[in-house]
C-alpha cells in the first residue's frame, strides 16, 4: 500500500488531507513539525510527502533542502502544500527539489489527481509497462515472469517483491523498507520474513538468482552488473 507523510501543524487541514487520502485508498501519517518529519522518514520509506511550507519549528523548505541532500532519500516524492501563491514562493519550492506545488485553498479531487500524477512519474512500481532486468522478464499486465522467454511458476508474494527490486535496480532497501513498501504498513510480517521470500524468489529465478544480491549489514538490490 502506498505510503503518505502528511507534514501540517492545522489540525482541521490535515484531517481533511488524511481522509481525502483514505478514500483515495492510500495510507497516511500526520506529523506537525519538520523534526518529527525527518524522524519519521529516517525510519519509514514513504512513497509521498505532502509539505507545509510554513511549520511551528523550521520551514518546509529547509525539511526539503535536507531531504535531498540526504543519499537515501533524494529521490522521495515531494509535493509543497501552502498559502504562499506568489510566483517566486513557486519557483523557489521548486528549485529546492520539490515535485509539485499546491497552493491552498485547494480541492481534494485536485490533491487526489496530482498525487497520482507524481506517484505514476516517480514510483514506477506502479507502472503497467513490461520490465526487462538480464534474463527476466515481468509482466504487471498478466502478472507473469520469464527467463529467457520462458515463462516460470512464481509465488504473489515473490512476484511482488521481483516487481519492486526490477523498478528499483542497483538500489539497496533495507529489511524494514522493503516490508513498507511492497507488503504495506496494514501488514503484521517480520523483518525475517523478507529472507525467507527472498530465497524463494532466487530459487524462483533459477539460472537468474544472482540477480538478487545480498549487501551485508544493510539488506537486498536487485542488479544485472
Amino acid at each position: 500500500m502506498t505510503t503518505i507523510l502528511i507534514v501540517e501543524d492545522e489540525p482541521s487541514i490535515a484531517e481533511l488531507i488524511a481522509f481525502t487520502l483514505k478514500e483515495a485508498g492510500w495510507s497516511s501519517f500526520v506529523v506537525s513539525n519538520t523534526a518529527a518529519a525527518w524522524e519519521f522518514v529516517q525510519r519509514r520509506a514513504p512513497q509521498l510527502v505532502l509539505l507545509d511550507w510554513m511549520l511551528p519549528d523550521r520551514s518546509g523548505l529547509h525539511l526539503l533542502s535536507r531531504i535531498r541532500g540526504d543519499r537515501q532519500l533524494q529521490q522521495l516524492s515531494v509535493i509543497m502544500l501552502t498559502a504562499k501563491s506568489m510566483e517566486e514562493d513557486k519557483i523557489a519550492g521548486l528549485d529546492n527539489g520539490a515535485d509539485d506545488y499546491i497552493t491552498k485553498p485547494f480541492s481534494p479531487r485536485e490533491l487526489t489527481a496530482r498525487i497520482k500524477a507524481l506517484l505514476r512519474r516517480k514510483s514506477p512500481e506502479f507502472a503497467q509497462e513490461e520490465m526487462t532486468v538480464g534474463p527476466v522478464t515481468l509482466d504487471p499486465a498478466s502478472c507473469s515472469v520469464a527467463l529467457s522467454g520462458d515463462k516460470i511458476d512464481i509465488g504473489h508474494a515473490e512476484y511482488k517483491l521481483l516487481k519492486f527490486f526490477m523498478a528499483h535496480p542497483d538500489r539497496v532497501f533495507s529489511r524494514s523498507q522493503l516490508l513498507d513498501r511492497v507488503w504495506g504498513d496494514h501488514v503484521v510480517i517480520e523483518e525475517r520474513t523478507v529472507d525467507v521470500h527472498v530465497l524463494r524468489l532466487r530459487k524462483a529465478l533459477r539460472d537468474a538468482e544472482h540477480l538478487i544480491k545480498t549487501v551485508r549489514s544493510v539488506g537486498y538490490m536487485l542488479s544485472a552488473k
